[in-house]
């Protein structure tokens, strides 16, 4: 005994060395999880306990309020293409409104054709006026921030929030309210680059006003907005909006994304921040898979062969492209894609077959 205790000993430090090192790096590590999810400043953490974006705790959200409902709107031209499109995006809207997981509120076309149309009684409408003659210049989607500016004015909205959407847009899933107070939620675009182009950002956000980097690579829709913060901005993206495409540098440069560069500056200039959410939207025939996410988004052709390759940019043997459609509705039961053609391209035709096949007069404008 008196010879081995040497020995003992040795292995009973070690033993207190390693246990006493373990004890302390994982007190450490807890510490450091606890400061950087309290304060934010990691994003590596999980994403089930921090948002991915700007870092907001998600219990702060579920702590707020259960429900907080949001009212669809929608701008909209009385033109043949955008009406039947307004046909099918009402139709899903009816359909997943009052789905579990759903907090969808009211809806709206905002009609900025000055007039009534025909379909008054179908979706719930609201006319306001285009901008004056020529203010455009060809560019139709100008007309959309200073619609926004005339129905927040005018008309009675019951919701705390808006969630600004598009004609083109289908509810594939039941959307939650995805804003969290004076954080709004909104669509990553990855070709709206605010700090690639500095030198048009700058003639509209100065240097004073922060760094470019405070723009977030957003348009105004998809967008869910408190009512209040929607108010505050319209006004400034409808100014800023007119003063890009007066700009011949800014206008050649932003082209047909200029609107939404606008939305994204006037919001900056605001001091709003926005909660970027991948999984709002899904834009065929890119995004493959559906999932979890919210909305299809049908902007891009989808051009195939008959043995299910992608030939973007090259008709296909099998097409689905919105503007093949400019003059009147496509036919109902389009046919379905080519075998291998993916999920997302898959459930878009049938969704808009099955809104055409319910939705009545559908071959009627």
């Amino acid at each position: 005994m008196v010879r081995g205790s040497p020995l003992f000993l040795v292995l009973l430090g070690v033993g207190f060395f390693f246990g006493t090192y373990n004890l302390l790096t994982t007190i450490i590590h807890n510490k450091s999880l606890g400061k950087l999810a309290a304060d934010g400043s990691d994003r590596t953490l999980e994403q089930n306990s921090i948002d991915p974006v700007i870092q907001m705790p998600r219990k702060v959200r579920i702590a707020e309020n259960p429900k907080l409902p949001f009212h669809v709107a929608l701008t909209a031209t009385d033109a043949p293409y955008s009406k039947w499109q307004c046909r099918i995006m009402y139709y899903w809207y009816k359909k997943v409104k009052d789905l579990p997981g759903s907090e969808m509120g009211g809806f709206t076309r905002v009609l900025h054709s000055g007039k009534p149309d025909n379909l008054m009684d179908e979706i719930p409408t609201f006319v306001v006026d285009p901008l004056p003659a020529g203010l455009d210049r060809g560019y139709i989607v100008l007309n959309r921030p200073w619609a926004f500016v005339q129905w927040l004015e005018k008309a009675t909205i019951e919701e705390e929030y808006i969630l600004m959407a598009e004609p083109d847009h289908i509810f594939v899933n039941p959307l939650p309210n995805l804003a969290n107070g004076g954080y709004p939620a909104a669509f990553p675009f990855f070709y709206i680059k605010p700090a690639e182009n500095e030198n048009n950002i700058r003639k509209f956000y100065p240097e004073e006003k922060g760094p470019v980097t405070n723009i977030d690579p957003i348009g105004n829709s998809p967008v869910i907005i408190k009512k209040t913060l929607l108010e505050k901005i319209a006004p400034t993206w409808m100014n800023v909006s007119l003063r890009m495409k007066d700009d011949p540098e800014t206008d050649k440069t932003f082209g047909w994304v200029l609107e939404m560069y606008a939305y994204a500056v006037a919001s900056a200039l605001h001091g709003v921040q926005h909660i970027l959410r991948k999984d709002f939207m899904l834009q065929p025939p890119w995004d493959l898979d559906v999932g979890q996410k919210f909305i299809i988004h049908y902007t891009y052709g989808c051009d195939y062969s008959l043995k299910g390759e992608l030939t973007y940019g090259k008709i296909g043997e099998w097409r689905f492209d919105k503007r093949s459609y400019l003059r009147g509705p496509p036919p109902r039961n389009l046919s379905l894609p080519p075998k291998g053609v993916p999920e997302s391209v898959v459930t878009l035709v049938k969704m808009v077959n099955e809104a055409t096949a319910n939705i009545p007069e559908w071959d009627t404008e």
